[in-house]
């Protein structure tokens, strides 16, 4: 039995929750997408409590024999040690409270345990006076979400584009020679490279990548040492400022205490600029994934332009069928994607008064979008792009049957007569060479050296 300011409950004693977490799991039984889900913001909450601690002993707010068991017990909290102790789930109070108070709880008995204490009793360690002294819910969630959404960015994503990216870079020099078909509306335009199509995927990318490099660095500020409201009431002036330092020298990642702790607290705006920037790199995404798959289709009566690597059966009923499913695993997380900033740019509409009380699904949301952009990232690098593969017979026939070759025509016998040529070759079904030759406008000596694919696919 324990107890808390509403009375007593029974929490599993084999458990180092306390009565504030075992309320929210009987109270808030929706879905079960925990927050242990990828451990980003559990850890991010033992970090945060570690930082806190620390500082609190700084200003000699805290007992250093205190301070000692709940820096080891947020400790293990921040390396995974105790996620059986982290039940929650996304749908709970909108400031994440109860998730605070699990990690209260959860240091507070641990470090209890340490001290040769009896779990529950609150003594030596209080969960609110010393795990959660001089913070309040409201600021310190926001903090270990912020603190989560950097790490995952820095440790996981960033790495996995950086990989695709340079990946892509590869397959254009190996592929740079190879001249093409390109193609504006669906329908044939003047040649490009293979190594300029593959090129401009890594490029846009990239640009995607600096984007989320710039929204990640807004979630660098921190709401915490504006407790409730932003005013800092409970906190020291220099507390704030002081955990961050410490979660600095923690994550060896920069962290401030934010200018204005009240925009903080009522607005989570980085969250969704970082969201609206994944948004971004999933369009990009989006369209490599979606040209491959144009480019890999047929592969005999497509464009089959490319070979994607045979991962495995493409079909229960047709035998022998191989299906681009690295582009469509990327394209269904992309779309998941999208629907996770819609929820987190409502969410960040929400804020009234001094509080958004939308954190968690926001975070969860942004973190899920990290979480599977990361994993799509890495398989597509291993398994498809690693593995492309030009059809140089293939595209050695579309280049020689492309009708927009005559653009290269048209500086020397003007727009109108070679629109007509194109269309009289397409009309007959005869090459474009054949149909330039007949209209008397274009000599063979004229055609053979105006014609170049390859010159075309550079500036004159």
């Amino acid at each position: 039995m324990e107890k808390d300011t509403m009375g007593a409950v029974e929490v599993p004693d084999d458990r180092y929750w306390g009565a504030q977490t075992q309320r929210s799991l009987e109270h808030f039984d929706i879905g079960r997408d925990t927050f242990v889900w990828g451990r980003a913001v559990v850890r991010g909450l033992g970090l945060l409590k570690k930082s806190a601690a620390l500082a609190n002993a700084d200003l000699g707010l805290l007992d250093a024999e205190v301070a000692r068991a709940v820096v080891q017990a947020a400790d293990e909290v921040a390396r995974g040690e105790l996620d059986d102790h982290f039940p929650l789930v996304v749908f709970q109070t909108g400031s994440g409270t109860q998730s605070n108070m699990n990690a209260n709880e959860v240091i507070a008995n641990r470090a209890i345990e340490l001290m040769g204490g009896e779990l529950g009793s609150k003594s030596p360690v209080h969960p609110n006076d010393d795990v959660n002294r001089s913070q309040s819910s409201n600021d310190t969630f926001p903090t270990a979400v912020h603190v989560a959404v950097v790490l995952e960015l820095v440790e996981r994503l960033h790495p996995a584009v950086d990989g695709l990216v340079a990946a892509l870079e590869d397959k254009a020099s190996e592929l740079g020679d190879v001249v093409k078909v390109g193609r504006t509306h669906l329908q044939d335009a003047t040649p490009v490279t293979l190594g300029q199509e593959i090129g401009a995927w890594a490029a846009q990318i990239r640009d995607a990548q600096a984007d989320i490099r710039y929204a990640g660095d807004r979630a660098r500020a921190l709401a915490i040492g504006g407790t409730a409201v932003g005013t800092g009431l409970n906190a020291p002036a220099a507390f704030g400022p002081l955990v961050a330092q410490h979660l600095s020298v923690q994550t060896g990642e920069k962290f401030h205490q934010a200018e204005n702790l009240f925009v903080q607290l009522a607005s989570h705006d980085a969250l969704v600029a970082v969201s609206s920037s994944l948004r971004t790199l999933g369009g990009a995404l989006m369209k490599m994934a979606n040209d491959v798959r144009w480019l890999a289709s047929g592969p005999r009566t497509g464009i089959g332009e490319l070979r994607i690597p045979e991962n495995e059966p493409g079909s229960s009923i047709m035998p022998g069928k191989v299906n681009p499913t690295q582009s469509e695993a990327m394209t269904m997380v992309v779309t998941r994607v999208f629907g996770n900033d819609a929820t987190v740019g409502f969410a960040g509409s929400q804020g009234n008064f001094q509080l958004n009380v939308f954190t968690p699904v926001m975070a969860h949301a942004v973190l899920e979008s990290i979480r599977l952009l990361s994993d799509a990232c890495r398989s597509f690098t291993a398994h498809c792009v690693s593995g492309l593969e030009a059809d140089r017979q293939k595209i050695a026939e579309h280049l020689d049957a492309d009708l927009m070759l005559v653009t290269a025509l048209a500086p020397h016998v003007g727009y109108d007569t070679a629109a007509a040529i194109a269309k009289q070759a397409h009309k007959d079904g005869s090459t474009l060479r054949d149909a330039a030759l007949a209209s008397g406008a274009v000599t063979e000596a004229d055609y053979d050296r105006w014609i170049d694919p390859a010159a075309m696919t550079r500036p004159d």
